[in-house]
This record gives structure tokens, C-alpha cells and sequence, in this order.
């Protein structure tokens, strides 16, 4: 395969990467890339972190790079998920594990590490160390947000303020050349790239995939510093919203269910959740070409858009109806999800693991 197809696939779909024009040079004296992306371990899985990465992630080994599904099951206990327990976090990873591999990140195409295992290597905390004395206290604490904190937050737990560091320390301990994560990770990624050459390494290329706005829309809000990027990490959809959240286990009817209350205003585009799927999601796979929309004929009759581009201009121009729209995007995600549903009917135990560890969490509280 040719790089420029290589660089094509890598930055197909993402809303930054940095810098494009260092792709082709890693290319030139690295035949196989590393790349990796982190996670957080909680509840299930959503077309977000779930399937619009794993497209990326596919994308990537596609285009011939050694990838890791990093399973940050001390991050996430240092971030308090599931009441910062291991042992039910580690219950949520094996399911993460699980569900890529329904998305199709088996393990012959990508490795799969658990963040506790570079913790148990002391060369990992001295690395740790370096990135923290080459990183100021502002900076890290600006790069928090990441974690979903605000820095209105009266106690701040000091081990928050390990969580950038860390982040960076994974980079360069696993010889990261590609960090992949959505545009939330990106203060972490910078951080990376701006103490590289005082840590001796390469800088890391920084590959962002746009966050997917949860269904009740982005809103107007902006935080206390008018900054962008917290407005749509605060927007994006979230499994702790789970009627504003499309999970990858969600049947048509839940699909269905979800969109009738979906914001969706007509003619309007942006900070819209369904435009942003069918953008991001529908139109963004490969073996996709078309997105059919069923309504009767006194409405138009059916319609089928082989292009984002011309969805869109009728959708601001008002001839696609919101309502058909919904309708048409339920139907689509229920066909793309049903392979993840036969996954899990035939592999249900991590899944259930999962639910009944969240439900028990739930009853203790």
C-alpha cells in the first residue's frame, strides 16, 4: 500500500491530527507504526467509544500499524469509576474487551494491555516522573478537565493530578508514534508532544476523532472560561445518560425509542446529535454508500443520499423532515449494530458480568 493511502485512511474521518505532515516521514523509517488508544473502564459501550472508534481503530491497522487497546484500569481508579473498586473495573475492562472484539478488534489485529501492567515496572514511574518535571502545575491542571473535573471543585484529590502525566508516561514507556483518542484527549496528547525531546523521545502524532453529541443536543452552554473543547466534552454522549446515549447493545426498538425525543431541529445542522451520526458514523464506513429514506408519497416518497454533503444541504434547506431523518438513522444503526448483537447472544457472560456488577454497584449506594 502506498503512504499517501496510508496517511488517507489514518486521517479520514477525524476532526485534527498533529501533524499530518509528519505521517509520511514515521512511514519512511518505521515500517509499522505503533499506535494505542486508552480507556476508561466503566459502564457499556456507546456508538461514540464504541463504534465510531473502532472504525478508527480498523482504519489504522488497515493501514499497516501494530495497535493497542490500552485497558486503563489504574486510570480509571484514580479517576474513582465504579467507586474506584479494581476489582469491578477490571470486571468492566474483560467486557470492553469483549465488545471490540464484537466491533471487530479481534486479537490477531490489535494487543490488548492493561494499565496495571506497566505499573508494576518501575522504568514506567521514573518515566512518570520525567514528563511531571518537564510539565508545569498549570498545565496539568488546565489538562484535567479530561477526567470530567472541573477546577471549580473544592477537594481535588492529589492523585488527579498524576492522571495527565500518566496518560503521557504511556506514550513513551509502550514507544507510542501514533496517540489516537477523541478531541477530549487532546491536552494530554499536547502534553506528550511539547516534553518529548527534553524526555529524548520522537514527539507522538496526535490522531482526534470528533466526540458524537449525546441526544438532547449541545446546547448553548460554554464553561466559565468560554472554552470550545469543554463544551462538547460536556456535550458528548455519555453512559451515565443512558436514554441520551446509543449503546452498541441497543435494538431497533430502542433506537426508535430514543430518537422520537432526540434533538433534532429542522434546518439546523449544528450541535445536532442525528446529522452528527449520520456524518460520523452512517456515511464515514467504507462499505457504506447510501442512506435510504422511507416516507410516503404524499410526503415526497422515498429518498436515498449517497453523500453527507447532499443530506445535509437538504436538511438545512428544509425538504428532509426531522422525523424522517430519525426514522431512517434508527434503521440504519439497528442493521450496523446487529453483528454485535449475535456477538454477545452467543457470548453473554462478560456482558452479564458487566450489568450484574453495575446493577449491585447501584443497590449499595
Amino acid at each position: 500500500m502506498k503512504i499517501e493511502e496510508k496517511i488517507r485512511l489514518i486521517t479520514r474521518n477525524t476532526e485534527e491530527v498533529v501533524k499530518i505532515d509528519e505521517i509520511k516521514p514515521l512511514f519512511e523509517r518505521k515500517k509499522k507504526p505503533n499506535s494505542y488508544i486508552g480507556f476508561e473502564l466503566s459502564g457499556r459501550l456507546h456508538i461514540g467509544n464504541g463504534l465510531l472508534v473502532a472504525m478508527k481503530m480498523l482504519d489504522m491497522i488497515k493501514a499497516g500499524v501494530n495497535f493497542t487497546v490500552f485497558l486503563a484500569d489504574w486510570h480509571s481508579w484514580v479517576n474513582n469509576k465504579l467507586d474506584g473498586d479494581l476489582e469491578k473495573i477490571r470486571i468492566a475492562g474483560e467486557y470492553f474487551k469483549e465488545g471490540y472484539k464484537a466491533l471487530g478488534l479481534t486479537e490477531d489485529k490489535v494487543t490488548y494491555r492493561w494499565s496495571h501492567e506497566l505499573a508494576s515496572d518501575s522504568d514506567y514511574w521514573a518515566t512518570l516522573i520525567k514528563v511531571s518535571k518537564n510539565t508545569s502545575l498549570n498545565r496539568v491542571l488546565r489538562a484535567l478537565p479530561v477526567m470530567g473535573r472541573s477546577m471549580e471543585t473544592k477537594e481535588i484529590e492529589s492523585a488527579w493530578l498524576y492522571y495527565p502525566a500518566m496518560q503521557a508516561a504511556d506514550i513513551f514507556y509502550m514507544d507510542i508514534d501514533i496517540a489516537y483518542g477523541g478531541m477530549d484527549q487532546r491536552k494530554a496528547h499536547m502534553i506528550a508532544r511539547d516534553c518529548a525531546k527534553n524526555l529524548g523521545k520522537p514527539k507522538p502524532i496526535a490522531v482526534h476523532t470528533p466526540l458524537l453529541t449525546g441526544l438532547t443536543g449541545a446546547g448553548s452552554k460554554m464553561d466559565a472560561d468560554g472554552d470550545p473543547d469543554m463544551v462538547k466534552i460536556e456535550a458528548k454522549m455519555s453512559k451515565s445518560k443512558p436514554e441520551t446515549c446509543i449503546f452498541i447493545h441497543d435494538t431497533e426498538a430502542d433506537l426508535k425509542r430514543k430518537m422520537k425525543t432526540a434533538f433534532c431541529p429542522a434546518k439546523v445542522v449544528e450541535g445536532n446529535p442525528i446529522t452528527d451520526i449520520v456524518k460520523h458514523v452512517i456515511f464515514a464506513r467504507e462499505d457504506k454508500v447510501s442512506l435510504e429514506i422511507k416516507r410516503p408519497e404524499k410526503f415526497g416518497g422515498d429518498m436515498e443520499y449517497i453523500k453527507y454533503v447532499d443530506l445535509e444541504k437538504d436538511y438545512v434547506a428544509g425538504k428532509l423532515h426531522p422525523m424522517d431523518l430519525k426514522n431512517a438513522v434508527a434503521v440504519e444503526l439497528g442493521k450496523i449494530l446487529e453483528p454485535v448483537h449475535k456477538y454477545f447472544e452467543k457470548k453473554p457472560e462478560k456482558l452479564d458480568a458487566l450489568d450484574n456488577m453495575i446493577a449491585g454497584t447501584k443497590k449499595t449506594r
